[in-house]
C-alpha cells in the first residue's frame, strides 16, 4: 500500500522510476566522503560485467590511471549481447561485436587505447551461474596487480553483483586491494539511503579535462544510449537521466 503521491514499488528497482540527478547533486553528504588516492605505479585490473560498466562507474578513474602511466587490464565478463533481447534489428551476436568495438573506442577516449581487454564471454544475464569459474580466472588475471576495481556487490543487478563477488574473492586470493564501483545504485537509491554502505565510500575527484574525456567515452556507447530502431525492443538502455548520474566531477567507490 502507498500513501498519496507515492508510486507503487516496482518488483525490479532498476525498472522503477529512478532518483532524479538533482537530488544527488544537492545531497549534503558529499563532503563527508573522504577522497581516495589511486595508485600511480604498477597494473590495475578493472572488471566490467558488461561493456560500458567500467566507463560509467569508473571511467574517470581509468583515465587518471592511464595518465599516471599504469598498465591497465579491462576484463569484460560478458559481451553484453542480451541488452536488447527483443530487438529485430540486431542479433545477440551482432550486439556482442558492436559492444566490443564501442568499449575499445571508449577506452581510447579515456586515453587508455593501449589497455589490454580480456573478454571472457560469460553469458549475459547468467554470470551467477559461472561465478566459481569467473573467480578462478580473475585470480589469474589479478596476479601481481596493484589494484582491482569491480562492480559493487549490492548494485541490484544480478550480473553486476556476481561479477563483484567473484572479483572480491579473487582479489583476496591474489592479495590485491579491491574497490567496488556502483552503476545502477544511483538510479534506485536515494541520498543517505540505509541500503548503501556509506561508511566505506570514498570519492575520486575528476578534473574538468578528465570529466570531458569520460563524457566523450560514454558517447561512444551508441547501442546503449540511442535506440537501435523504432520498435519498443530497440529502445535505449541508458536514457539521458540515467547517464546524468555518471557525469559528475567525482566517482564513488566502496573500499
Amino acid at each position: 500500500m502507498t500513501t498519496p503521491g507515492q508510486e507503487e514499488p516496482a518488483a525490479d528497482p532498476i525498472q522503477a522510476r529512478g532518483t532524479d540527478e538533482s537530488e544527488w547533486r544537492n545531497w549534503a553528504g558529499w563532503d563527508a566522503l573522504p577522497e581516495f588516492t589511486l595508485p600511480s605505479t604498477g597494473r590495475a585490473v578493472v572488471v566490467a560485467a558488461h561493456p560500458d560498466d567500467e566507463v560509467l562507474g569508473f571511467g574517470g578513474s581509468l583515465s587518471l590511471l592511464a595518465a599516471a602511466g599504469m598498465d591497465l587490464t579491462v576484463v569484460s565478463v560478458t559481451d553484453g549481447e542480451r541488452s536488447h533481447p527483443h530487438s529485430r534489428v540486431e542479433t545477440p551476436e551482432s550486439l556482442a561485436r558492436i559492444r566490443a568495438k564501442e568499449a575499445r573506442a571508449a577506452l581510447a577516449e579515456l586515453g587508455a587505447a593501449d589497455a589490454e581487454i580480456i573478454r571472457l564471454h560469460v553469458p549475459d544475464t547468467g554470470v551467477a551461474a559461472h561465478e566459481d569459474r569467473l573467480r578462478t580466472r580473475l585470480a589469474e588475471v589479478m596476479a601481481g596487480a596493484a589494484l582491482c576495481a569491480a562492480p559493487w556487490t549490492g548494485d541490484i543487478h544480478a550480473d553486476h553483483e556476481a561479477a563483484g563477488r567473484a572479483a572480491l574473492a579473487a582479489s583476496g586470493a591474489a592479495g590485491v586491494p579491491c574497490l567496488h564501483y556502483p552503476v545502477w545504485m544511483w538510479h534506485w537509491a536515494r541520498p543517505d539511503d540505509p541500503r548503501v554502505p556509506w561508511e566505506t565510500a570514498a570519492r575520486i575527484l575528476l578534473p574538468p579535462t578528465v570529466l570531458a574525456r569520460k563524457t566523450s567515452a560514454i558517447s561512444r556507447f551508441t547501442s546503449q544510449i540511442s535506440p537501435l530502431g523504432p520498435e519498443p525492443g530497440d529502445a535505449a538502455i541508458l536514457p539521458p537521466e540515467e547517464i546524468a548520474h555518471h557525469l559528475r566531477a567525482a566517482e564513488v567507490v566502496f573500499r
